[in-house]
């Protein structure tokens, strides 16, 4: 008797000979033979159960069906091929005849799977977002992903736009190799960049399918141990891990040979919590087919995930900005060359840049380190401000990804020690210089210090900061400075691209620029009963932004570290703490500055600031009584404005005074706690 793993050997066999028995007619012949039997790429899709673009995959040879639906597909051409043969002889033909006409007796095609069902009810439309499907691409015409569900005996391959095919896979091994033919991926936003890797994302019935363990017994490390039997099956078929292993983001590729392809496939194993950690947060309810769509509007606006949504957002600026570009050589042949306004290599950071962690901090003393971040203030009442009954609070969009627009910092060059500097707003760097004798208003948080209080000496500040104190007409002389001469608006598209993919998003949750602030501020108290999963999709895109920014001065996560030794992230390009410093200058002295503009429009000062939230007294409870408006409703420039753009703000909150000299008298920050309090 066969026992359990040759029975699986020759269910495996057994399909192969079902592919080889199948020969599909000659490129060349495929879509001439449709186009005789006067049959569009949709008509084929349908009964085959795949999208047009696939179809269309098949006629020109850039994806070869497998499984059942190559079985169909051969048993279709065929059989038009025989009928039109037998209209030029003047013969019918029959249903034999088209069985005939093939090489090889075919086994019967399988039960072909239907599509993904759509939703019916009310509650089941909301689970899926009502974005645009991502348009496809030419080279890549199932998508930039699919999620693998294993409902009964064998894979279904979920597609981004709705449609489901069968996955001929039946070991991991399997599955790596049919993501290199089934035409997944996604062209790069870059117009030299690496097109995406292929994301394959495994259900937890997919997972037990192919015989991956249900959950990481490693939870400090969270991967496979190397010396599991399906790393070792991986390995020995010739591919590679990444540093971060199996884990439950996991990308596996082969090196590239001289001449070759890039060969790379990036898995998500939801059981492992790819999806439930690391700012990803999609409705639990979702099905497989659903939870496709939800990440292929993701990818379509951002990029096809990687991982958590910091390394998203950190992947991001990457993509936009490749490292490397194709050049002509000397000789006149084409290249690898370094890709202006990108960044090449990875650099030491400046002394007071380093992360307290870093080899460079070892000696150095705490007060000669670059302290840019975001605030935490809140002060007491004054004796006019207590007759306000209420305190509103407003939470700016995007502050910090909007700072990163038209920022110039550093790119390749490492920085320069200068002496008695002259202060040069356009260049980036971090500055010695004593701010102390400022003289600004008490009643708001000094723009200088994350604590909001006026420094009390000389410190270390980032370009913003320094160009902030001049613009309030104060005279800055640095004693020295460490200067990034070679330096460029990086981030310009990165912040294009997240905007338009928030914009697009909040669009599908009806909230659009041209609302006035009353009609902004009405929809957005509605927003909570909207769509579960656009509102997860929204925070995701959120958290890529703000998550990528932290990427750039990541520190250790290795318990075990010796004090002050380097860690991996020193090794990338993008671990840049210097970038993100000025990044989080920018955002304080941009949100200074329209604290100034609403004191100047409405007399009143702000209570307390918590990162890019912000508290105001008010009349009644509504951020309308706080934000200035002008002749047409529309907010003024420059001050607080309530809309959905990047920049302007939205309603956090509103409680009580007594609530406020509560949570300030008991040395709580208000502005942490007023939109979750009861």
């Amino acid at each position: 008797m066969e026992d359990d793993s040759t029975a699986e050997l020759f269910t495996r066999v057994d399909a192969l000979l079902a592919q080889t028995a199948a020969p599909l007619p000659e490129v060349s012949e495929r879509q001439r033979i449709r186009q005789t039997a006067n049959l569009s790429l949709q008509q084929i899709g349908a009964a085959l159960q795949a999208s047009p673009d696939l179809v269309e995959a098949w006629e020109t040879g850039l994806v070869e069906p497998a499984g059942p639906q190559r079985t169909a597909y051969v048993r279709l051409l065929n059989g038009l091929l025989a009928r039109e043969r037998a209209h030029q002889q003047g013969t019918p033909a029959s249903p034999a005849d088209s069985a005939r006409h093939s090489q090889k007796p075919e086994p019967p095609p399988a039960p072909a799977r239907t599509s993904a069902p759509m939703p019916t009810s009310a509650a089941q439309a909301r689970k899926a977002p009502r974005a645009s499907r991502p348009p496809a691409s030419k080279h890549f015409p199932a998508g930039p992903l699919t999620v693998l569900d294993a409902p009964d005996t064998a894979l279904t391959a979920h597609l981004t736009d709705g449609t489901a095919r069968p996955c001929p896979a039946a070991t991991i091994v399997d599955v790596l190799h049919w993501a290199l033919t089934a035409g997944i991926g996604q062209p790069s936003p870059a117009k030299k960049g690496w097109p995406a890797d292929p994301l394959i994302v495994l259900t937890p019935s997919a997972t037990d399918y192919l015989g991956l363990p249900p959950e990481l017994e490693d939870r400090a490390a969270l991967r496979l141990p190397p010396d599991h039997p399906w790393c070792a099956a991986i390995t020995a078929d010739g591919w590679k891990f990444t540093r971060r292993g199996f884990s439950p983001w996991t990308r596996i590729y082969r090196p590239i040979k001289e001449k070759g392809h890039r060969q790379s496939v990036q898995l998500a194993v939801t059981p492992w919590g790819a999806l439930t950690t690391g700012g990803w947060n999609p409705p639990t309810d979702l099905t497989p087919g659903q939870l496709a769509r939800w990440l292929g509007t993701y990818a379509n606006r951002v990029l096809t995930p990687c991982g958590s949504t910091a390394v998203c957002g950190q992947e991001l600026m990457t993509t936009l900005r490749p490292p490397t570009r194709s050049v002509r050589s000397d000789s006149n042949k084409w290249v690898s060359g370094n890709n202006p306004g990108a960044l090449w290599h990875p650099l030491p950071p400046a002394p007071p840049e380093a992360h307290d962690a870093h080899p460079l901090a070892r000696d150095r003393n705490p007060a000669d380190a670059l302290n840019e971040e975001a605030w935490d203030w809140h002060r007491p009442l004054t004796t006019e401000e207590t007759a306000y009954p209420h305190v509103v609070g407003l939470d700016i969009n995007l502050a910090f990804v909007v700072a990163a627009s038209s920022l110039a910092v550093g790119l390749n060059a490492p920085p320069e020690h200068v002496i008695h500097p002259t202060f040069d707003k356009k260049i980036p760097g971090c500055w010695y210089a004593d701010l102390s004798h400022i003289d600004l208003d008490p009643r708001l948080p000094s723009p200088f210090t994350p604590t909001g209080q006026p420094p009390t000496g000389p410190a270390w500040y980032a370009t913003p900061t320094l160009a902030y104190a001049v613009e309030l007409g104060a005279a800055v002389h640095p004693t020295e400075a460490y200067l990034r001469y070679d330096s460029g608006r990086y981030l310009d598209p990165w912040y294009e691209h997240l905007r338009d993919a928030y914009l697009a998003t909040m669009n599908d949750l009806g909230i659009t620029p041209d609302m006035t602030q009353a009609d902004f501020l009405h929809a957005m108290r509605a927003l909570p009963e909207q769509d579960p999963a656009l509102l997860s999709l929204l925070a995701a895109i959120k958290t890529t932004g703000k998550g990528g920014i932290g990427k750039l001065r990541a520190g250790p996560r290795d318990p075990h570290r010796a004090p002050f030794e380097p860690w991996p992230a020193l090794n990338t390009r993008t671990w840049r703490p210097d970038i993100r410093a000025a990044i989080i200058a920018r955002a304080r002295t941009n949100m200074h500055r329209k604290m100034r503009r609403t004191l100047e429009a409405t007399g009143r000062h702000p209570l307390a600031v918590l990162s890019d939230c912000v508290l105001y007294p008010a009349h009644h409870p509504t951020a309308l009584d706080v934000v200035p408006p002008d002749t047409d409703s529309n907010g003024r420039t420059g001050a607080f404005h309530l809309g959905v753009n990047p920049g302007y703000v939205k309603e956090e909150g509103a409680q009580t005074l007594q609530w406020y000299r509560q949570m300030h008298d008991g040395g709580l920050n208000p502005a942490r706690y007023i939109k979750n309090a009861a």
